[in-house]
């Protein structure tokens, strides 16, 4: 095999990412499109015996870190033991970990407000926080936000889903511009509704159920994922906005 045909079947051979929500839907699509790729992977997310199967399913050096994404000292141990064991910063970072819930907002209690905030926008800080001066010293590296339609479209009862994807999208653009010229990239992916089990025992405020048969398939989202990474380094792909055809 010569260099150029492992490059074109394993473009990211020789790299280390972090994925996390890693043991399930679209974490997980992504996690194992990245494996296939080349790249060493770190699973996160709070089930370990099950980022363990995954691992050893996807081989290529894969490990998994188990970690609670609504408690920032178990995020910030979780970020020290991925420095510890890559050596330094990953190249890669996605950070797609969400709690997602529907409730109207004098139904919703502080404690789910509070914990969405943390899994969903506090979580992904203090990953990036801790991996962009790495990043920045070796001038490489991709951060990935994966966001929603919900970080720009309004919808009854995502009073906190929408607020943590708003403000997500925000950190990103900033990341953007504070991170221009440097070697480091970002990228946001905002997908409509995937078809995972997070829709499992939804209810829309007015009764309804979802349908999730036009939804997307998780694997649209680890397409789009692959898709900025394997753009030449001077490109970076700002965001990516995918819907159903």
């Amino acid at each position: 095999m010569t260099r150029a045909t492992q490059l074109n079947e394993a473009p990211l051979v020789g790299r280390t990412a972090v994925v996390t929500g890693a043991s399930r839907g679209i974490g997980a699509e992504i996690a194992q499109r990245l494996a296939a790729s080349g790249a060493r992977v770190a699973l996160v997310a709070r089930s370990r015996d099950v980022l363990l199967h995954l691992a050893a399913t996807m081989g290529n050096g894969a490990v998994a870190v188990d970690a609670d994404l609504a408690d920032e000292h178990s995020v910030t141990a979780a970020a020290d033991r991925i420095l510890d064991a890559a050596g330094g910063a990953p190249d890669i970072l996605v950070n797609n970990a969400g709690i997602f819930q529907i409730k109207q907002l004098e139904e919703m209690t502080v404690e789910a407000y509070s914990s969405a905030l943390a899994t969903n926008l506090m979580a992904p800080f203090i990953f990036t926080r801790a991996f962009l001066p790495g990043m920045r010293a070796r001038s490489s590296g991709h951060i990935v936000t994966i966001g929603s339609v919900a970080d720009r479209s309004i919808f009854p009862g995502n009073g906190a889903y929408s607020a943590t994807k708003f403000g997500a999208r925000a950190v990103h653009e900033v990341l953007r511009e504070e991170t221009r010229g440097s070697g480091i990239r970002a990228t946001l992916i905002s997908p409509a509704s995937v078809d995972t089990g997070l829709w499992e025992g939804i209810e829309f405020p007015d009764g309804g159920k979802p349908d999730r048969s036009g939804m997307l398939h998780p694997g649209a989202v680890a397409n789009a994922v692959m898709f900025a990474l394997t753009q030449p380094a001077d490109v970076n792909v700002d965001e990516l906005r995918l819907s159903r055809a």
